[in-house]
């Protein structure tokens, strides 16, 4: 899917930077050994790293929109748990005041850059600042890299969709556990819904960016 280079105004545009966690994208972090194929099979976090190098230079809003951080008693009075959630009360994955709800260090947020409100499932939306924050930016379309495809990516695109964001997913800049969770969101449910799906370089040639300068760190 392809873009003119005035599709993306700074003025206009955030990258979005879905569960940047140490236990998803740190060697030792607890969802590592499950997104480790595939965020070394698409050099995840080198077109995480560029992206965020991108939007910096362009002038874009920077917002980091993250799951809830998990304390023990969590959810022990809830009534409809999904499984995920499930999980994480399992694992503990996210624990507050743990490594791993630690911001992976390279994409550490600058004092002008934005932490939403914790989501506590899936949508960055659902029962958190996010919309309110974009408006107040005067944000109209969102760009949006991280964790996982299927799952707080998948959900957040679509809801942000459906509140009348422009939405592009940047396919190589998202990871997932599995190749199959991937083709689910890139080659069946985004294109339903997504504004624009690109590779980082396309990204970068879309913005009048220039990718060595990122590549090399200049």
């Amino acid at each position: 899917m392809t873009v003119d280079t005035t599709t993306y105004p700074p003025d206009q545009t955030a990258l979005l930077i879905i569960d940047p966690y140490n236990d998803f994208l740190s060697e030792g972090g607890k969802l590592w050994p499950q997104a480790k194929e595939v965020a070394e099979g698409v050099d995840l976090l080198d077109h995480m790293r560029t992206m965020l190098a991108v939007a910096r230079d362009q002038g874009f809003r920077v917002f980091i929109v993250p799951h809830h951080q998990t304390e023990p008693r969590d959810y022990l009075s809830w009534d409809h748990l999904s499984p995920t959630q499930q999980r994480v009360v399992k694992g503990q994955t996210f624990a507050k005041g743990s490594w791993g709800a630690q911001w992976h260090p390279d994409f550490q947020p600058r004092e002008d850059e934005l932490i939403i409100h914790q989501h506590w499932s899936s949508s960055g939306f659902a029962n958190t600042d996010l919309d309110l924050m974009l408006k107040q930016h005067h944000i109209r379309k969102v760009v949006i890299i991280g964790m996982k495809s299927n799952t707080c990516v998948d959900t957040t695109a679509r809801f942000g969709q459906e509140l009348g964001f422009h939405v592009t997913l940047i396919r190589d800049a998202i990871g997932s556990f599995s190749w199959d969770e991937m083709k689910a969101t890139f080659e069946v449910n985004a294109p339903q819904y997504a504004h624009a799906i690109l590779a980082t370089d396309e990204f970068v040639k879309a913005v009048g960016a220039q990718p060595h300068a990122f590549e090399t760190g200049e």
